[in-house]
């Protein structure tokens, strides 16, 4: 721990806010968790669990919530950990609270919806004094919240910082891995969501684990086709947050985007399988918009198209499945 990061703020209390918040508290360093829902925070206050989002895990009594955002006004650092498409409103109401020179480590992985903007984008433009950091990597919050052995990436320009912030965050089992490539980090979270939906139908459909692991693959060279195009590095995709978290989320039900795609697979309807969840699947938001960013780039990413048009409505699973079968065999690169 650094004198520097002291007081650390986390705004989110889902399943994977918790569990960093989780993470975050030890003796001496002071974490405060914003709740949208007061009874979320009195819960975690009193009962020391989230009995909504993270329910069965017992927190640490010196984990502190709040539903007040004011709350977390003048912390060294604070974690964003609100869905992509909440982003933006919730950095808004931070205008004026923000300690100079404070990071802003953004954890959600997604792109907004309304914007076709990544989260730095978003925050450039709510907070702009804000110092802008993105934590991605394969992490799911039940592992992270019990303490099991996790690694992801941080991703920071200034590298000293970014040591500063790494010492003061990591733990004997969770090992951040400082980067400087934020928009890369951003497009393997935010990707592989999409992806693990399709791998979830192939394997709801009893397409097997050979289709499982060709869409893996297949869908790693569309991410890095668009993270090339952005602009980000291709060390990036290689790492923890490109293809770690894309072997992770499309190969356990866990991911709440490959269980959506099993149930899709199996004949569910979106509508059925949204309505009883709690949290949110960040896939189903970025699979539309992530269509719109391939195709105004003239990027092929077959597989992003196929999930946004069944979310979307447009086709069902099979010709989805049937559209994605018929095309042209070629030669196998990064870039077709």
């Amino acid at each position: 721990m650094t004198k520097h990061f002291q007081k650390i703020g986390v705004i989110g209390a889902g399943a994977w806010g918790t569990a960093i918040a989780q993470m975050l508290t030890r003796e001496g360093q002071s974490v405060l968790l914003w709740c949208l829902e007061p009874e979320v925070a009195e819960a975690i206050n009193t009962a020391h669990e989230n009995t909504v989002y993270l329910p069965g895990v017992p927190l640490n009594p010196a984990l502190r919530a709040t539903s007040d955002l004011a709350g977390l006004a003048g912390f060294d650092a604070l974690f964003c950990v609100t869905p992509a498409q909440h982003t933006r409103a919730t950095l808004t109401r931070l205008e004026g609270w923000l300690k100079p020179g404070a990071p802003v480590v953004l954890c959600s992985k997604g792109i907004e919806l309304s914007t076709a903007k990544f989260m730095t984008e978003v925050l450039a433009e709510e907070l702009p004094e804000a110092v802008p950091a993105v934590m991605s990597g394969p992490s799911f919050a039940i592992d992270v919240a019990r303490g099991l052995p996790t690694a992801v990436t941080l991703a920071i320009k200034d590298a000293a910082l970014g040591a500063e912030l790494i010492q003061a965050v990591s733990t004997p089992t969770f090992r951040p891995y400082l980067g400087t490539d934020l928009l890369g980090a951003e497009v393997g979270g935010a990707v592989k969501n999409v992806l693990a939906i399709a791998c979830g139908i192939a394997l709801g459909k009893g397409l097997g684990r050979s289709a499982h692991a060709a869409l893996i693959a297949r869908g790693y060279a569309e991410m890095t086709r668009l993270a090339l195009a952005l602009g980000a590095e291709a060390e990036t995709l290689t790492g923890l947050s490109g293809l770690g978290d894309l072997v992770l989320t499309c190969s356990s039900e866990t991911s709440r985007n490959m269980s959506l795609g099993l149930a899709l697979g199996q004949g569910r309807t979106l509508t059925d399988v949204l309505g009883a969840r709690h949290s949110v699947t960040e896939g189903v938001a970025t699979a539309p918009v992530l269509r719109q960013l391939a195709r105004a780039r003239s990027i092929e990413m077959p597989i992003s198209e196929a999930v946004a048009a069944i979310v979307e409505g447009e086709i069902s699973v099979d010709q989805a499945i049937g559209t994605l079968l018929a095309r042209p065999v070629r030669a196998e690169t990064a870039k077709a």
